[in-house]
């Protein structure tokens, strides 16, 4: 059995700016070794920690699919010493990825099912995966109508354009892509995601409503959705709570009986209900 500390070796493949004010960058990485490719099983809302020797490591929400191949990608946010550094970071550079951790969302339990996407700001890497993953020719009649809401501040605070615009020419999928407010030559929505959610008003039958994002977006999120009827155990959110070894070991994400990074980041509002609001 692998050891959960020790990092697979990869190599950054490709680098791209995210966003418009460079806070943003998108890294996809290769495995240095192909059997590490093949250990490295995960699926749509899983995590990993990014690990730079020298500096320590970061968990950060896998952004690819694995029906995407054996790449993976992910978008950091410069907030700290490890993401700074990797931010300085180029093409061709060997660093290490450790996991796949946490939990998936419940694709097997979603089977049937019309879903629901809720997404804010740059927490819609994980969101990303999973719609991949729904979309794929082997998995999209698996699941009902598919409706993705995602909103950032400007147009060029929005993720991934180019995979939004192939979404939104999609006859399966209903996108709505907002902006928090006007801007001259936007053609799309205005508003914040829970008021585009209230416009959109998603039935709840036979459904499943996937959220993440900024805390004050979810905070507002929820009351919408508890008026068109929605349930705790329809609601599945992703958390991310002072998560460091991610493998529940060091304590530090603990909520309640559960860490975030061994028994989450995924949870229903209902198992969250019953849990203190240390989150």
């Amino acid at each position: 059995m692998k050891n959960p500390y020790l990092p697979y070796p990869v190599r950054i493949s490709k680098v791209e700016i995210a966003t418009e004010d460079k806070t943003l960058r998108t890294f996809e990485f290769e495995f240095l070794n192909r059997e590490d490719a093949a250990a490295f099983t995960y699926l749509p809302g899983q995590f990993a920690e990014l690990s730079i020797p020298g500096f320590g490591e970061a968990p950060i929400g896998i952004a690819s699919s694995p029906t995407e191949g054996d790449h993976l990608t992910f978008t950091v946010s410069r907030a700290g010493k490890v993401t700074t550094r990797l931010h300085n970071m180029e093409q061709g550079d060997v660093m290490g990825v450790r996991g796949p951790l946490g939990h998936p969302y419940p694709l097997k339990d979603m089977k049937g099912k019309n879903i629901v996407i809720l997404a804010g700001g740059y927490a819609v890497t994980t969101l990303r995966s999973t719609m991949i993953w729904l979309l794929h020719p082997e998995n999209r009649d698996n699941y009902g109508e598919i409706t993705f809401i995602y909103g950032a501040r400007t147009p060029g605070m929005l993720l991934y354009r180019e995979t939004l615009e192939e979404w939104d020419q999609r006859s399966d999928v209903k996108t709505y892509i907002t902006i928090d407010n006007e801007v001259e030559g936007w053609d799309k929505y205005v508003g914040f995601v829970p008021q585009i959610a209230d416009q959109v008003s998603p039935e709840p039958d036979n459904a499943v409503a996937l959220i993440c994002g900024p805390p004050i977006m979810i905070k507002f999120t929820q009351p919408v959705l508890d008026k068109m009827g929605w349930t705790g155990d329809q609601i599945i959110m992703s958390l991310e709570n002072r998560m460091k070894c991610g493998i529940g070991i060091c304590g530090r994400c603990n909520v309640g009986p559960y860490y975030v990074c061994k028994d989450g980041p995924v949870f229903t509002k209902a198992q969250l209900d019953e849990l203190p609001k240390e989150y």
